[in-house]
């Protein structure tokens, strides 16, 4: 019986120090990382947006590029509608940009595209950054209310990878092959450039044996650069650089034949090793709780 309650009790204790663990790691996953909220201290007063009974449009651009807010308002009933009618808050900090064909911000970014005549109340937002995500909201004022029409703007910021790893290993006169991917770009990048240790080499005929060809894709563009008979001289940093976003990195190693199965033979020890560290380290663990209930 004593044998039963004092496994009983490490098996608590245990489950107890676990549960601890998994709780500090969900805290730090949940860690908040935003931006300071201007008015976070007063949001319970404002009004929340009443997305069931108003038209609510998503638009998606690039980092950097122009994006436009689609607002349209029709004739009412009994008049056209006014300029001091139609008025652009930005609802994450209540800030009236426009009225009418007036700019009411600081921000020169910001233009109401209003053509004579017309329904349509654009807002354009020229070079847009980080801070510009969030919703919109273009509200119509008439005598028996308000009339809203949301817009959440996203602004994504392309990402440019090379595919696989940061080291490259080749043998000597085979062919180097990597592919770079610029995804999160609703606006293809207008070029593609290799370097090699900061020369480029899209259109280098000196070395010859170099190809690149770009495919671009609604949502993802693919680089591929392939180099045939790798020498020695071919060793080094390739880089991809794009016209939308930063670049990527990859070294790459040309080696004889037998250099290459060597290296090859400490990857698979290094890897080896690491998985014999950390089952070493969680059995050491194991063994302080339970020799501590002891």
């Amino acid at each position: 019986m004593k044998v039963c309650g004092r496994m009983v009790n490490q098996s608590r204790v245990l489950v107890l120090v676990l549960s601890c663990l998994y709780s500090y790691v969900l805290a730090l996953s949940q860690q908040d990382t935003s931006t300071e909220d201007p008015v976070s201290e007063i949001r319970h007063l404002l009004p929340k947006a009443n997305f069931a009974n108003n038209s609510v449009t998503n638009v998606t651009v690039q980092l950097g590029a122009t994006a436009f807010l689609p607002c349209k308002y029709r004739h009412l009933a009994d008049h056209q509608v006014s300029d001091d009618q139609v008025s652009w808050f930005r609802r994450r900090d209540w800030h009236i940009l426009t009225t009418g064909i007036f700019t009411y911000t600081n921000d020169e970014r910001f233009t109401v595209l209003h053509p004579e005549e017309s329904d349509d109340w654009t807002l354009q937002v020229k070079y847009t950054t980080r801070r510009d995500n969030g919703t919109y909201e273009c509200q119509l004022s008439t005598g028996t209310g308000v009339i809203s029409q949301f817009v959440n703007l996203h602004v994504v910021v392309p990402q440019a990878f090379i595919l696989g790893s940061k080291d490259y290993h080749v043998q000597l006169g085979s062919t180097i092959k990597l592919v770079c991917v610029i995804k999160q770009s609703p606006t293809p990048p207008q070029y593609v450039f290799w370097y090699h240790n900061e020369h480029m080499i899209n259109y280098d005929t000196q070395r010859g044996g170099i190809n690149v060809s770009t495919e671009t894709g609604p949502k993802k563009t693919h680089s591929h650069l392939v180099i045939t008979d790798a020498r020695y001289q071919d060793s080094g940093n390739y880089t991809c650089s794009a016209s939308n976003t930063q670049p990527a990195f990859s070294n790459v190693f040309v080696s004889h034949g037998d250099k290459m199965a060597a290296i090859q033979r400490r990857k698979a020890a290094g890897g080896a090793a690491n998985l014999s560290v950390i089952c070493s380290w969680l059995w050491s663990f194991l063994a302080v709780v339970f020799l501590g209930l002891r």
